[in-house]
């Protein structure tokens, strides 16, 4: 599935800013936007990509057990990740990485959960309500609609006023649509009004299962079968990420009900390092969605507007830098106490996670013995 007339675009393939009847409500949103600004959502998708695949190439080399890779979904999670508002909160799936970094998650904290160190990775009141990722399939729609839920019912939605009031962003793919889990969130979304937006990142295939068998109409248009507010937008074009998100995410929180943004995209790599996507795709399709790459398409923007060669260098740079670090990072990482696997189990002591936690420091204790006796 390719863009279509019911696609929100504002940038063209070619660069070019789109003006339209469709595109007329929402570029005054893009008008208002800083060249500062402009420069920074380029600067995060350069880096998250760079981020990504050195990644990619720590677990090939045995550094994690598994990687999740966004390359080609960067504009999709830019877009609506500098679209909120630092009070919002935002419940992703497991590669949003782009959105991970503009919210001052540490992304080694993604490599550590990744690698086996953590249960989860991060609180999210310490990361600007970032929650942690959620690898069970559409499951963190619910967690997100029970928190709009709440945030409802605490009143600290729908005054009308767009800087105090919270609204909740929930990230998911076209795969995780299938799961009860989501349908279950738009009824409870849909019933109690709840100041939320949904954000599927549509990128073509859930796992080796395209689109198409998932659903034969557009899932932009699923919601409304629930009351709720839905819209299609070229997900490789970060303006219209951002000025779709900011329209409808003001919408959620100042009392007009949840919304669905469906972000039409495409995973250029594999869903994940087990995967082999040659198996199931063929080399025509991939070039046809590599040609449509946002961040070469946000690069010819840019340099329409008069950006330099030398922002383009120095950010080329950084994106080097940045993964040789987190490289070096993860290189130091070390592996945790065996014990560490007891101590978040619960939230206060228990006596059989602690007993369970001595008997195997006991069992580790019992090889050193035998071969200090030995």
């Amino acid at each position: 599935m390719s863009y279509t007339e019911a696609t929100l675009q504002l940038l063209s393939p070619a660069g070019t800013i789109v003006e339209s009847d469709a595109s007329a409500e929402y570029l005054p949103l893009i008008e208002k936007l800083t060249d500062a600004e402009l420069q920074e959502f380029h600067r995060v998708m350069v880096v998250t990509r760079a981020f990504d695949h050195e990644a990619a190439n720590l677990q090939r080399q045995g550094q994690m057990g598994l990687w999740v890779p966004s390359v080609g979904q960067e504009a999709a999670q830019v877009g609506s990740g500098f679209a909120m508002r630092k009070q919002d909160h935002i419940f992703p799936s497991y590669r949003e990485h782009a959105v991970a970094m503009i919210r001052g998650v540490d992304v080694l904290d993604i490599v550590r959960m990744l690698r086996g160190l953590t249960h989860g990775g991060w609180v999210a009141e310490d990361h600007n309500n970032f929650h942690i990722y959620t690898l069970v399939l559409g499951s963190q729609t619910l967690h997100a609609t029970g928190y709009a839920m709440g945030i409802a019912l605490d009143d600290k939605s729908g005054t009308g006023n767009v800087d105090t009031d919270e609204a909740v962003v929930v990230y998911f793919g076209d795969g995780a649509t299938s799961q009860g889990d989501v349908s279950e969130a738009l009824v409870f979304a849909a019933s109690y009004q709840t100041p939320e937006l949904f954000f599927l990142q549509n990128n073509q295939w859930a796992i080796s299962v395209p689109v198409s068998r998932q659903s034969r109409t557009p899932l932009y248009l699923r919601p409304s079968g629930f009351g709720i507010p839905g819209i299609q937008i070229d997900g490789n074009d970060v303006l219209a990420s951002y000025a779709a998100s900011r329209k409808y995410l003001d919408e959620a929180r100042t009392g007009q009900g949840p919304r669905f943004i469906e972000a039409l995209t495409y995973r250029i790599g594999a869903h994940t390092s087990s995967d082999d996507p040659t198996k199931y795709r063929t080399d025509a399709e991939l070039a046809h969605w590599v040609a449509l790459d946002p961040i070469p398409r946000f690069e010819k923007y840019l340099r329409g507007r008069g950006e330099s060669d030398a922002f383009f260098a120095e950010l080329t740079a950084e994106a080097a830098d940045f993964a040789a670090d987190i490289r070096h990072r993860t290189l130091a990482l070390g592996i945790p106490p065996t014990g560490k696997m007891f101590d978040h189990v619960y939230s206060e002591p228990h006596p059989v996670i602690d007993d369970q936690k001595a008997w195997l420091a006991n069992y580790e204790a019992s090889f050193a013995e035998n071969g200090a006796a030995e």
